[in-house]
């Protein structure tokens, strides 16, 4: 199977809907596969993956330690808009510090969060050979 550029776009809060969740489950998926995956943040999509998710009080599974996960599936090309930050009081600061491990680099290991404009996601999104939202 030849490899195609996946950009999956995260865009609902982390509860509520199941959209991020099955966003996750395909996305490890696709890695599965050996596909070319990128993960972009936008609007309520960038709760997903901030610190301290507490689900105790709506009684769902957090399920957000998978995304330290990602890093062993190759992915390492999130995106997270930079607007849809601030828009919500949030800095990187707030995020989960999500790496990879670089085998070329001496198994450092190295940021996967990419802060960018929307103009960037825009460029970045046109890149892509298959561009999926949830």
């Amino acid at each position: 199977m030849a490899t195609k550029k996946f950009m999956f776009v995260n865009r609902k809060a982390p509860y509520g809907t199941v959209y991020a969740l099955e966003s996750l489950e395909v996305v490890l998926i696709s890695a599965a596969f050996e596909q070319d995956v990128s993960l972009a943040f936008i609007d309520d999509g960038v709760y997903q993956i901030a610190k301290g998710q507490d689900t105790t009080g709506i009684g769902q599974k957090n399920f957000s330690a998978t995304y330290k996960a990602l890093g062993d599936y190759e992915i390492n090309k999130l995106y997270v808009e930079k607007e849809s930050l601030e828009e919500r009081g949030l800095t990187l600061d707030d995020l989960m510090d999500l790496t990879w491990e670089d085998e070329d680099d001496d198994y450092e290991e190295k940021p996967s969060i990419h802060l960018v404009d929307r103009a960037d996601m825009a460029g970045i999104m046109a890149q892509q050979e298959v561009v999926i939202s949830f």
